[in-house]
């Protein structure tokens, strides 16, 4: 057997920009394309980038890209485009991840040691994806080496963090096995929303891979995958809420097991299909104690479960169609609902259909439409059109005009939780809200209620219609700039609102449908490559969100604020500020050095503008009278050389200038030093 050594990765493809480390995109079709033929906005997250970025977990590395801010609510969410975490499907090689809380799904459960690329869909994708697609689509692609590899790697940094990885490429003839470990732990730091102090929270991550591909015959083979996800957190923890801080610990444990099985098989050049099994599954349970002494125990599974086909026709050379179909069933126990053995279900039959069209050299035009039959819903249909013009070799223009929809999920129907550990709070789901404030008002429990509470009523799906216009201009080899509007308008948009208080003064929530809202903007990225070792990118978003009804209220002069000496005015529609959780400005920049020696360094700095964090003017309306988060940078540095013989020493501080907000930013460390060594071989052929 032939070797070398290299710390390099195989798979970069180092173009004049270093843009995509691949030509081809699979995500925004379901099938691989050529990257400038994609006629809707995307964007590339490229190995070569995360590895020299020295980021360990996805919320690291999202967290540094143009037009995604993270939140903080239960764990490390993702927002696209200003719309929540719920709205956006996270994928691996494809297949969605599940295990959520308040629609959060947390980004630090998910190692990055293993990822060749990470594709995103920005704007609705229900037509391929469904629910939970109406933001856009993050797919994280899995590195699958075509030869003998591998790779090894630790890291250890402040908090007593150690990360360590270990991935193994092994084929005999038809057979290919890849294997990957993932250890992480730490001391680590508050986790939690509304932590007023940091809190040593430490941290065990462990995850394993397993991927085997057989090739039956030249037309026809197997891959079957399995994923398995372990995680614990030592939770001690100091929540404020209504005036007092509760202080609690014990344990948080959280499981994922995710398995594929596929068959593909090409029939003739034109036809080929795919058979894809997948199964995931999840369990979080948390057991807290107070120092008061009372318990706080809860336990969520979920199980997910689908079949999917697959059918991909080139019927010419100008037309395409991709064909598929399927079922999923759910199901959900959990003492966040009303009976932990009572399992809650649902089932979804599926139909799409995408045509692509290529009319010459300058057009790209895809129509396609997806059709869903919600056990628990009337059926959705999700219609899309993306359109792509080449004008000439160095510019594009880019037209997408996409409806996507969400199904209102468990939690928003069923849940029926009080939190002990964070002030006695209360969540009910829409189905069970009026019943059960209603049994409790009886007893003598409720204080008040508020007028949205006689709101409550069944919850209709949410449905958003994206138009996306932009512009991709590389005027010569060695600069590129992309430019995006976007408009989502929301119908029935699902939000947890304060519908009244217990005696005590904890609050109670449920959820409501927002009627009308939108969100709006301006994405901007550049990238420029000054000479063989120096090249840098900025990326600037501006957001503007709000709800339709809340504004036509304040132009009819019917709703109040608060002036700082606590009297009371008619609100300006200037004071308003639009929905929770969303800063105006966002802003990106990276400075990069490479040399043909191995050696890099890079510096990167991100900027966030305010946001509004909690209604403190009772008028349920978020204004500049209300809290905020305050605006913020943050600066990482990474630098490190790769040797010849394989070997490879990374180092690195994240945050350097020390940005500390416990409150609103409990998943932000301060500042954080690392080191990382590697080393790597590789078969020849």
């Amino acid at each position: 057997m032939s070797w070398i050594t290299s710390s390099a990765q195989p798979y970069f493809r180092k173009d004049s920009l270093g843009f995509y480390s691949d030509t081809l995109f699979v995500t925004a079709n379901k099938s691989e394309r050529q990257i400038k033929n994609i006629s809707v906005p995307i964007s590339i997250i490229n190995g070569k980038n995360i590895i020299q970025s020295g980021n360990t977990r996805l919320s690291d590395v999202l967290r540094e890209q143009t037009g995604i801010t993270l939140t903080s609510g239960f764990g490390a969410g993702v927002q696209l485009q200003g719309l929540n975490p719920d709205y956006t499907i996270i994928l691996i090689d494809g297949e969605p991840l599940i295990g959520r809380t308040a629609g959060v799904l947390d980004l630090n459960r998910i190692a990055v040691g293993n990822i060749k690329k990470i594709e995103i869909v920005k704007g609705p994708s229900s037509s391929l994806y469904g629910s939970e697609a109406m933001a856009g689509v993050i797919n994280i692609i899995t590195d699958k080496k075509s030869n003998d590899a591998l790779n090894t790697s630790i890291r250890y940094g402040s908090y007593k963090t150690f990360d360590g990885n270990i991935s193994l490429t092994k084929k005999w003839n038809k057979v290919k096995i890849q294997s990957f470990y993932n250890n992480y732990s730490t001391d680590g730091f508050s986790v939690r929303p509304n932590s007023n102090n940091r809190f040593i929270t430490p941290i065990t991550r462990s995850t394993f891979t397993q991927n085997i591909q057989y090739n039956i015959t030249n037309k026809t083979s197997i891959d079957g995958s399995f994923r398995y996800n372990k995680e614990n957190i030592k939770s001690i923890i100091a929540v404020a809420n209504n005036g007092t801080t509760i202080y609690s610990n014990g344990n948080e444990a959280n499981n994922d097991l995710n398995g594929t099985f596929v068959i593909n098989h090409q029939f003739n050049d034109k036809i080929k299909t795919k058979l894809n099994t997948y199964f995931t599954q999840h369990e979080s349970k948390q057991d807290l104690l107070t120092v008061s002494g009372n318990p706080y125990n809860d336990l969520f599974q979920q199980n997910f479960k689908r079949v999917e086909d697959q059918t991909e026709w080139k019927i010419n050379k100008s037309l395409n169609s991709i064909v598929g179909f399927g079922w999923i069933t759910e199901k959900v126990n959990s003492t966040r609902y009303d009976n932990v053995d009572s399992a809650k279900n649902n089932a979804i039959k599926y139909f799409y259909n995408q045509w692509e069209w290529n009319a010459g050299k300058k057009l790209v035009a895809n129509i396609g439409f997806r059709y869903d039959d919600n056990k628990n819903y009337a059926s959705a249909l999700s219609p899309k059109a993306s359109f792509l013009y080449k004008w000439n070799s160095q510019l594009r223009f880019k037209l997408s005009v996409g409806r996507g929809f969400k199904a209102p999920d468990f939690r928003q129907l069923y849940l029926n939780f009080t939190n002990a550990a964070a002030g006695s709070y209360s969540v009910f789901g829409a189905v069970e809200a009026q019943k059960v404030i209603n049994k409790l008002n009886q007893l003598g429990q409720i204080g008040n209620l508020f007028s949205n509470y006689y709101q409550l009523k069944k919850l209709e799906p949410e449905y958003a219609t994206g138009i996306h216009l932009s512009a991709e201009w590389e005027p010569n080899q060695s600069n590129e700039i992309q430019v995006q509007l976007f408009r989502n308008d929301i119908n029935n948009l699902i939000d947890v609102q304060q519908v009244g208080n217990y005696i005590s003064g904890s609050q109670i929530y449920s959820y409501l449908n927002i009627k009308n809202a939108y969100t709006t903007g301006l994405e901007i990225e550049t990238k420029q490559k000054y000479n063989s070792d120096w090249s840098s990118s900025l990326g600037y978003q501006f957001l503007v969100t709000g709800d339709k009804d809340q504004i036509a209220k304040i132009k009819t002069g019917i709703v109040y604020t608060k002036n700082t000496d606590g009297t009371s005015r008619l609100l300006k529609l200037s004071d308003y500020v639009g929905l929770p959780n969303t800063s105006k400005h966002r802003f990106q920049a990276k400075l990069n050095y490479e040399n043909q020696e191995g050696f890099y360094a890079n510096i990167r700095a991100i900027y966030r503008s305010k946001w509004a964090v909690a209604n403190t003017n009772g008028n349920e309306v978020y204004d500049n009278g209300d809290q905020f988060g305050k605006g913020y940078i943050t600066l990482n540095f990474s630098t490190g050389r790769q040797f010849k013989n394989g070997w490879a020493l990374q180092a690195g501080i994240d945050n350097i200038n020390n940005h500390i907000d416990g409150m609103n930013l409990p998943n932000l460390a301060g500042r954080t030093y690392y080191m990382i060594l590697k080393y790597s071989i590789q078969n020849k052929k």
